[in-house]
């Protein structure tokens, strides 16, 4: 039964122990999808099991791919090299990056399919994508310009030059680039993804794109900054080991952090290639956090970042967090009301950015609040962090974490942490 809210007692002391963060919830989507449109048997290691890859699994499975899950932390995923039609449409929750990269994808069924998501899902948008996909001659659909979008697809990708609008996010041009390679093989030309202007969210997670289609046989060439040229050869299978997720790491390392702790998260801090790990060297610095933190390329790193930032010595603004409007929940809103309930005047919103006001004299204190988490799981683990230094400090919807980090609860309290009030 879902617990309707959960209290967090300050431990009082260091957090000591080991922790090692779940898979990747961004490789694990990828590889998963990656897998499913090759041809073989792929085995991935280390993979996350969350609400997420189960959304991007019993899609794949509906359009005729095997997966099996051995254990906890592996899928053997077996593909023909061609995805059926679903007999439904396919439900993805509010999970993105199955949203995202599966619209491109499913371009390369010979049939009609829906990608639709959860009331959440439905407010995210994903009209870049489909126009992109439109310029390519694909029959696609988004009346609201949000999910359920409708692809009628003809059996494969398309051939030519695509431009994206990244602004939004970068999991558009992700999605264009996977699906590429599925493009027929004796086009004249290879697919071309190219940006409409600069902007991208997120460019790191581009590159995490890139080095797991090269792992299933794809062919990548950059030309520049803003264009990729993608051979139309489909995918092969392979084995394909999973990092443990960074955006998950950041969490354990502001807790080490707050606490004055030590915790061992099975992998050093400089191995993650995702680009939340870039949050190591920020976290590092508090209590003298930098007076203004880029988010742009972190995004999902700044919940964690930004109630660490309520205890630093001195304000701090965050910029370039636009995107984070449109995520899970309205997340620059979800920090400024969840920071405000805290301590009045904690948090304001400036535009897009958010202007955390600092005061390490809120450690110790005893300040009941109730955290609305928009069933957002960022907002929850973050605010988590809050609870490790301040009394009274209460999770609403705590077991929304379950969309990628499902032990989320059970990890701090292995480390110490104790709750109340569990309803």
């Amino acid at each position: 039964m879902d617990r309707a809210k959960l209290t967090i007692l300050p431990p009082g002391k260091p957090l000591i122990g080991r922790a090692v963060p779940p898979g990747s919830k961004s490789i694990t989507n990828r590889a998963l999808l990656l897998a499913g449109l090759a041809e073989g048997t792929s085995r991935l290691t280390g993979a996350l099991r969350s609400d997420d890859t189960r959304y991007m699994a019993e899609a794949l499975r509906a359009m005729g791919v095997t997966i099996e899950q051995p254990d906890e932390t592996t899928f053997l995923v077996t593909g023909t090299g061609k995805l059926l039609p679903p007999s439904a449409p396919l439900f993805l929750g509010n999970a993105g990056t199955a949203t995202r990269f599966l619209t491109a994808a499913v371009a390369s069924v010979d049939g009609t399919v829906v990608v639709d998501g959860d009331e959440h899902m439905r407010k995210r948008p994903i009209g870049p994508l489909v126009a992109a996909l439109k310029s390519l001659g694909i029959n696609v659909e988004a009346p609201t310009g949000c999910p359920p979008v409708t692809v009628r697809g003809n059996g494969h990708f398309a051939s030519g030059r695509v431009e994206i609008d990244a602004g939004l996010s970068s999991q558009y041009v992700s999605a264009l680039l996977m699906a590429a390679p599925l493009a027929p093989k004796g086009a004249n030309a290879p697919v071309t993804v190219a940006l409409a202007g600069t902007e991208i969210g997120a460019r790191g997670y581009v590159d995490l794109t890139l080095a797991a289609m090269q792992a299933f046989g794809a062919r990548v060439e950059q030309i520049d900054a803003a264009t990729w040229k993608v051979e139309p050869t489909g995918y092969k299978a392979a084995d394909f080991v999973i990092e443990p997720d960074a955006s998950a790491a950041t969490y354990l390392w502001a807790a080490e952090i707050l606490t004055g702790g030590r915790i061992d998260l099975g992998v050093p801090n400089d191995a993650f290639t995702q680009p939340d790990a870039k949050a190591f060297d920020v976290i590092s610095k508090f209590p003298r956090l930098p007076a203004e933190i880029d988010g742009s390329q972190m995004q999902d790193a700044v919940p964690t970042l930004a109630v660490l930032a309520a205890f630093n010595e001195t304000p701090v603004r965050f910029t370039g967090i636009a995107n984070l409007r449109v995520k899970e929940c309205d997340r620059v809103r979800a920090l400024s009301l969840g920071l405000t309930a805290i301590r009045e005047g904690l948090a304001t919103e400036e535009g897009d950015d958010l202007i955390v006001a600092s005061d390490p004299s809120l450690a110790g204190q005893t300040l009941p609040a109730e955290i609305n988490t928009f069933a957002d799981h960022r907002i929850a683990m973050s605010f988590a962090l809050a609870g490790l230094k301040i009394g009274g400090i209460t999770i609403l919807d705590p077991d929304c974490v379950a969309k990628t980090f499902p032990t989320y609860w059970d990890v701090l309290a292995s480390l110490g942490v104790s709750y109340t009030d569990i309803e």
